[in-house]
């Protein structure tokens, strides 16, 4: 029993409540921001009147790199893969009609998380909103961009100077905000393994709380407001025991290593989202049968939040139809299949007891690996994190190939049929002009507050200050995303990606 416990009980392998979905379900959100704020806007209010009781926002990549929309590297990428946010307007627009103390937000964001978060206090506080009554999540997960995904901006050291000031202002002014969301969903898109995608996200996860503790924050405060990200794969029983043993071995990282006494500090709590990368182009419909099945084990797994995938998003951006069939297939595992009235229905499978055993003890022996290297940001730096998810990559694509791994409507069962008839959202090319003129027009309409604000920032960036303050200051002052990601860059300087660490 000291492996398998009581639901709501230390190591919480079972759930970190006792009565799990019976008492409360997990929060319904769907990942969504495309084009212009009030595009997005529209499509939030749509799915809120669907029934999703937690909002996620998609940013573009040019906010995601803190570049505006009129940069010139953000050309032919303003609102392609999220939304563009470039100024305080563009935020108040995004959550127009929209009350911020009654709806939970996730914000997907990473390098530009601390400005996009300030953009998201100055809004609450023009809707007269205390920043306390805020509740949601940033993701302000900045070591996997470096493993992962590559949106990064700053070197890693400096990056993670920017979490825990996150971290430190939250405690203080946010008590019900999330200061991060360490994900290891991008860790497994990039190709990784279920106990690699365990292992690196709790690496980072254990730098992000000895930086806390080390800047002098006690784990039992801020421990309680950190959260994760994981994916749902196809490996339907390996899914539900990964989540189980991902429970157990935080719970005891944050006991024993880090001395965490309160319980809530010791408690995995996370957000799943289906696997992307499973989604086929060919026979698109097949992609609501992977999309169920892996909400599912998400489910089984005892997820506090859940967002489903489209079944056109190998093809595009989701079509309002897709996005609402996917939110009706949590809907449906909630209301109809009898699972959320079980408190941990699995609980005691001899295979699923098995493999939650093997994930954990396979997933420690690697984060001893990484321990015994020098840690996890020498681990970043040296490339060996990066080396390990592309060599499992490369395996899971031979197996593919060879179809060792069948995928089915791609290398067995495709049949002789064409590609299946399928709407494909697009986003209009008016778009990114439109942008570009709210940008232009803001800077002429502005006054020159904007100027010793970014500069506040610069300053607090070379004095070592909390960052969070200032950059609430600046964008209320009408600087942009890009000059405030600026007055960083002169102080912190860029990540350059070199050879030694790819």
């Amino acid at each position: 029993m000291d492996n398998l416990g009581f639901p709501g009980e230390f190591p919480f392998t079972r759930g970190i409540q006792p009565t799990m979905y019976r008492g409360r379900l997990w929060t319904m959100r769907q990942y969504a921001g495309f084009g212009t704020a009030a595009e997005s806007n529209a499509r939030y209010r749509y799915l809120l009147n669907e029934g999703v009781t937690g909002l996620s926002v998609a940013f573009d990549l040019p906010t995601q790199m803190g570049y505006d929309s009129d940069h010139p590297l953000a050309e032919g990428e303003v609102g392609k893969v999220g939304v563009a946010i470039d100024t305080i307007e563009d935020m108040a627009l995004l959550f127009e009609g929209i009350p911020l103390d009654r709806v939970s937000t996730s914000m997907t964001i990473n390098a530009t998380a601390v400005i996009l978060l300030a953009l998201y206090i100055a809004v609450a506080r023009r809707q007269n909103i205390a920043p306390a009554r805020l509740s949601g999540t940033i993701q302000n997960d900045i070591l996997k961009e470096y493993v992962a995904r590559g949106t990064y901006i700053y070197p890693p050291r400096a990056s993670l100077r920017i979490v825990t000031d996150v971290f430190a202002f939250c405690e203080r002014e946010l008590p019900n905000w999330n200061t991060i969301s360490i994900s290891g969903y991008h860790i497994r898109e990039a190709g990784s393994t279920a106990v690699q995608e365990v292992a690196f996200t709790f690496a980072h996860g254990i730098a992000y709380v000895q930086a806390a503790i080390d800047a002098g924050l006690d784990v039992n405060r801020f421990g309680q407001r950190l959260s994760f990200f994981f994916n749902a794969h196809n490996h339907f029983l390996e899914e539900i025991a990964k989540f189980r043993a991902a429970r157990r071995l935080w719970a005891r990282i944050m006991r024993d290593r880090f001395g965490a006494t309160s319980a809530r500090a010791q408690q995995l709590r996370f957000h799943t989202q289906t696997a992307g990368s499973t989604l086929t182009a060919q026979q698109p419909d097949n992609n609501m049968v992977r999309v169920a099945l892996q909400a599912m084990a998400a489910v089984l797994g005892g997820t506090q939040s859940l967002h489903c995938n489209g079944r056109d998003e190998a093809l595009g951006l989701p079509t309002e139809e897709a996005a609402r069939t996917a939110l009706r297939t949590q809907q449906v595992i909630a209301a109809e299949t009898g699972v959320a009235n079980t408190v941990d229905p699995v609980g005691g499978a001899y295979a699923i007891e098995a493999m939650t055993d093997s994930i954990e003890r396979e997933a420690a022996a690697l984060l001893n690996r990484i321990d015994r290297s020098g840690g996890t940001l020498t681990a970043i730096e040296t490339g060996f994190i990066q080396r390990e998810i592309q060599e499992s990559a490369y395996r899971a694509q031979q197996a593919i190939d060879t179809a060792e791994s069948i995928v089915v409507g791609v290398n067995r069962f495709n049949g002789a049929e064409g590609p299946s008839p399928i709407d494909v959202f697009k986003v209009d090319a008016e778009v990114e002009r439109g942008q570009i003129a709210r940008v232009h027009a803001l800077r002429a309409s502005r006054g020159d507050g904007w100027k010793p604000a970014v500069t506040a920032v610069s300053d607090a960036a070379r004095s070592g200050s909390n960052l969070v303050p200032p950059i609430v200051a600046a964008v209320e002052a009408q600087a942009t995303v890009g000059e405030i990601a600026d007055g960083m860059r002169a102080v912190f300087g860029e990540h350059i990606e070199t050879a030694g660490n790819v």
